[in-house]
């Protein structure tokens, strides 16, 4: 059964971002956002790490500064190496237009010497949800994108799976919404006595 957060009563079923435009939509919003260029980058780092909400709010800048950095998970307490090659003409600009150094936060809170929180970029996303008329987005649609886009991409579950720390393929394909997909997608070519 998937996981679902309650919020006001009502169940959320976070989804991933599966197309290209969903994908460009979402930035567009984030980037015109209050603090645009912060959460334009965590939007970005989040979908193309993988790593949880929890893990991106507390980067600091010295986190970032090589290509293959190794994070230590808040959730579980294992290493993981992400690899941000491919972000550093984002992350780069980022740092020195907002003047950060060493040790600052990556992702500071509007106000005091904070990061962001969890929940700070949950309403984030939800509001940027809503904007796309999505009442499905949260900050684990931001894991879920980045796994949805490398199991189509390489097609390789076994290392997501290990990526992830899941016990099982299947546990990962339902994560990342495959199955609902691939169930629908065979519905809709089902054409019994036509």
């Amino acid at each position: 059964m998937r996981k679902s957060r309650t919020k006001k009563g009502k169940k959320l079923n976070v989804q991933p971002l599966r197309t290209k435009d969903e994908i460009e939509d979402m930035k567009v919003i984030l980037r015109h956002s209050q603090m645009g260029s912060r959460n334009y980058l965590l939007f970005l780092l989040g979908i193309n790490t993988g790593l949880r909400c929890s893990d991106i709010v507390q980067l600091k800048v010295r986190d970032v500064i090589e290509d293959n950095p190794v994070i230590v998970e808040q959730k579980t307490g294992k290493w993981r190496q992400i690899s941000l090659a491919s972000l550093r003409p984002y992350i780069s600009p980022y740092i020195q237009n907002n003047e950060l150094l060493g040790n600052d936060w990556l992702f500071p809170s509007r106000v005091g010497d904070n990061h962001i929180t969890v929940n700070g970029v949950y309403r984030m996303l939800t509001e940027a949800g809503k904007k796309l008329g999505r009442n499905d987005i949260g900050t684990h649609t931001m894991r879920k994108t980045y796994g949805y886009w490398f199991y189509k991409q390489f097609g390789d579950v076994r290392s997501l799976m290990i990526d992830f720390g899941h016990s099982t393929q299947e546990t990962t394909l339902h994560y990342i919404g495959i199955t609902q997909d691939e169930v629908l997608s065979k519905k809709q070519q089902l054409a019994i006595g036509l």
